[in-house]
């Protein structure tokens, strides 16, 4: 596989709400960007749906670090990748080194949804 793709992390800071909680706060001068690199990025999904009020469209992109790399990238976070925001669809996997069990590279999906 060729890891030429790079996308921007972007982890939100936090803020207290007004019944005192801790929550997400995705302000642009709370969110923590990180640009990652070494990555390959392929389609994987690509969904319409329709209801009387608007036609959705959802895209995934399957994503890939290159051996020997863990970027740091979590369930939570959003991602920047072609002028687009997506978020990552459920857990990022960990794949560990099969013969010293150290990690050998991380996949997860990405998605948007327009609509």
């Amino acid at each position: 596989m060729f890891f030429f793709d790079a996308v921007v992390r972007v982890r939100a800071g936090t803020r207290t709400d007004r019944g005192g909680n801790t929550v997400p706060d995705w302000s642009a001068g709370a969110v923590n960007r990180l640009p990652v690199a070494q990555l390959n990025v392929q389609p994987v999904t690509q969904a319409e749906a329709q209801d009387a009020t608007r036609a959705a469209v959802t895209t995934g992109w399957r994503v890939q670090s290159e051996e020997g790399t863990r970027p740091d990238i979590t369930a939570a976070d959003r991602l920047e990748w072609r002028a687009e925001t997506y978020e990552v669809d459920g857990e990022v996997a960990e794949w560990p080194d099969p013969v010293t069990g150290a990690p050998h590279h991380i996949e997860f999906t990405m998605v948007r949804a327009t609509g």
